[in-house]
């Protein structure tokens, strides 16, 4: 009985540890709470982000302990190492001592370095951040600089749970060689009523994402995208109208008949020519199946953001992403794989391995160039060889399979060719026309509006991700999402129909480009609010904002112009499957 008593007891303190722990965020009185040392960079740089201990802070005594989170959290530069702080829960400490700083001229000198360059660090409990800046230069002498030694750490609590954390740095200490500095710290605890639901409130800029500017934006949107829709129907439907009338006719004399032949001019012209394959069908095919994919998986991101707040866990956004990538590579290679055998396509399996490795092989590209850097600087930017290993599996054991069952797919259930009009054996000449009838300025001016409908949205999410803002507003952005796909796949339509009036039939990569120059236009405003909005310096820093740019408007640009494809192509097939092509 004894020994059944001890064992009962045992088990119980096991469930108490189990049941007081941060996984669960529940805690009882007196049980530690670990403090999470995080990284430390210059403030302006968000990018260059180093190990916390790469500053000669005070180290664990022993191996610290490292909490390795999801992939995301990886390649968000994130490294969580056990601060080894006594801290316990509902426990105040008044002075408590971290350990003395021993200053050599090494030392100093990173120290002072850190300070002139703004540096400031991110702690974690109970994964909520705290910040805080390294030290402070002298206002009167700038050749003096001071480094905070005490943490004031205030945390509110509701029962068990951990509600707010705030840290203030306090007691700066002038950086001398020789001096020893003690480093202190310490924890107040207050009672808070605000729940465990909202306690991640406290983080979010709700004047800045919910100002009157970013309503008026999208109420501008939505208002183009009103006047886009009704001329589109108003002016080409009307013009169409009155072109299918003349062909509906069929008691005309034959003088009649004769001039409105003579007459005809156009988009009829070209109608043995209008669904001749494009050059680089391959390519286009890849471009257009990505683009899709790129379509629905925003969709899904940002359904799932809305529904399930992924912008409270540390790189829950980007590990969602990932998966989604993944899951979704079926769509790509199904409408890259119908798209293809449409046009009579043979080289299978280079279409195949394009679609499935074109935009993971770009990304990677890119990324190598910025992983050579990080590692260069010893950044925590730099991604660990494992991570590389798991996104290869993702993309090697689940996207690239599914991008080839979704060619296979695509090209059984949706290959069949089934245009209106019969290809014509001979190429129909182009003729020239004024310059801003060319595709090259049709495409360029194509994507204008387009980014007008999004130009106030990217600056949010621009600064969100540049700026140290958590970005929650899902909402504005599903809404802008709908309302680019319509503006891209209206001003798609204008373009291609003033092209094929110009007797020009290569209309597919115009149609594609028309929309895809969206992302030129994204770019060239990151390069604008690079130096006029941010405080970013260095060549770190420059390449990679330049860099994760360039990634984001290559995706964006398969996304848009996938969309104005699809939406021309849908265009295209319906004007000609009512006149007679023979």
């Amino acid at each position: 009985m004894h020994c059944f008593s001890r064992f009962f007891v045992v088990v119980l303190l096991v469930a108490a540890s189990a049941s007081a722990s941060e996984s669960n965020h529940k805690y009882q009185v007196g049980d530690p709470i670990t403090l999470w040392v995080n990284k430390v960079g210059p403030y302006h740089n968000p990018q260059e982000m180093y190990n916390y201990y790469n500053l000669p802070f005070c180290k664990p005594s022993e191996h610290p302990t490292h909490k390795w989170g999801g992939l995301g959290e990886v390649l968000g530069g994130n490294e969580l190492i056990d601060s080894q702080i006594d801290i316990k829960f509902q426990r105040d400490v008044d002075k408590g001592t971290i350990c003395t700083l021993e200053l050599d001229n090494a030392k100093v000198k990173q120290f002072t370095d850190a300070i002139d360059n703004s540096y400031w660090f991110e702690l974690f409990m109970d994964d909520l951040p705290l910040w805080g800046y390294v030290g402070e230069k002298d206002k009167n002498d700038e050749n003096k600089h001071y480094l905070f030694t005490h943490k004031k750490i205030l945390v509110q609590y509701n029962g068990n749970q951990i509600i707010h954390v705030n840290l203030t740095q306090e007691s700066p200490k002038l950086l001398e060689t020789g001096k020893p500095i003690e480093m202190t710290y310490s924890v107040k605890w207050s009672a808070t009523n605000v729940t465990f639901a909202h306690r991640f409130d406290v983080y979010l800029d709700y004047p800045f994402f919910e100002h009157q500017i970013h309503w008026f934006s999208v109420f501008n949107s939505f208002m183009m995208v009103i006047f886009l829709t009704g001329l589109v129907s108003m002016i080409l439907m009307r013009t169409l109208r009155n072109d299918y009338a003349k062909y509906a006719r069929e008691d005309d004399d034959l003088e009649s008949l004769e001039r409105d032949v003579s007459e005809e001019s156009g988009w009829k012209l070209v109608h043995g020519d209008v669904f001749r394959p494009p050059r680089n069908l391959v390519l286009l095919c890849s471009v257009v199946g990505t683009g899709a994919q790129l379509a629905l998986l925003t969709l899904i991101v940002i359904l799932l953001a809305i529904f399930g707040t992924l912008y409270i866990g540390r790189g829950a956004i980007i590990t969602t992403f990932i998966v989604c990538y993944a899951l979704t590579s079926f769509v790509s290679g199904y409408v890259s794989g119908g798209l293809y055998s449409r046009h009579g396509g043979k080289s299978w399996i280079k279409s195949m391995i394009l679609s499935a490795s074109l935009f993971p092989f770009l990304c990677f590209a890119i990324g190598f160039i910025l992983n050579t850097v990080a590692i260069f600087y010893g950044s925590l930017a730099a991604i660990p060889f494992g991570t590389m290993v798991v996104v290869f599996i993702l993309w090697a054991f689940i996207s690239f399979p599914l991008a080839l069952l979704g060619t296979v797919v695509g090209r059984n259930w949706s290959g069949a060719p089934n245009n209106p009009c019969r290809v014509k054996t001979i190429p129909r000449p182009i003729p020239e026309k004024k310059w801003y009838l060319t595709p090259s300025v049709v495409s360029l001016m194509g994507g204008l509006l387009p980014f007008g409908s999004i130009f106030i949205e990217m600056y949010f999410v621009f600064t969100s991700f540049w700026n140290y803002k958590v970005y929650y507003v899902y909402g504005f952005m599903l809404l802008v999402f709908v309302i680019l796909i319509i503006v891209t796949i209206c001003v798609t339509i204008v373009g291609t129909y003033f092209l094929l009036n110009a007797e020009n039939y290569h209309w597919q990569w115009t149609s594609f480009f028309c929309a895809a120059s969206t992302s030129i236009y994204v770019y060239l405003y990151s390069i604008y609010y690079y130096f006029v909005k941010t405080k970013m310096s260095g060549f770190f820093q420059t390449s990679f904002y330049f860099g994760y740019t360039l990634m984001f408007c290559l995706g964006l640009g398969m996304f848009c112009g996938a969309i104005g494809y699809l939406g021309a192509t849908l265009f295209v097939r319906r004007i000609y499957r009512n006149i007679k092509c023979d």
